[in-house]
């Protein structure tokens, strides 16, 4: 199997200017899937700027509660932060990722990259929204 037919590759929030209030990512639904790796970037490194996650039953958010152990702080400034949940508790099978700003920084665009899949081919292509393709046993030549 190719990691990009068994991946489902998500924008969960777009890049957000400086600031200083939260930035909370969509939700994704993990059924059908094991596991989800969360991903950003923050602007300027400061123990206040925590990238974390949060489970709920309610697939907008409203009941999110942070999952403990998951708060990363970056310690550069421009530093890429991730969060990899495997297995969570399935009785609450909607996660979204969080940037709590203790002090102004930038955050980029957030990206899930659900994982496991029970269904073993995902589309990825999705119109205005991202694209790419797979390449099988490719051979030199132009591009």
């Amino acid at each position: 199997m190719n990691l990009s037919n068994g991946v489902k590759i998500t924008k969960v929030a777009a890049a957000s200017s400086a600031g200083t209030s939260a930035v909370n990512g969509n939700t994704v639904d993990m059924t059908g899937f094991e596991g989800v790796l969360f991903f950003t970037t923050i602007g300027t490194a400061n123990s206040g700027n925590i990238f974390k996650a949060q489970i709920g039953e309610d697939p907008t958010g409203s009941d999110a509660a942070d999952l403990e152990g998951s708060a990363v702080v970056a310690e550069e400034n421009g530093q890429v932060v991730w969060i990899d949940i495997y297995r969570p508790d399935p009785s609450q099978k909607y996660i979204r990722p969080a940037v709590v700003r203790g002090s102004s920084t930038t955050v980029g665009d957030i990206y899930a990259l659900q994982y496991e899949a029970r269904k073993e081919v995902i589309e990825n292509n999705i119109e205005d929204v991202i694209i790419g393709k797979l390449l099988v046993n490719p051979y030199e030549g132009t591009a």
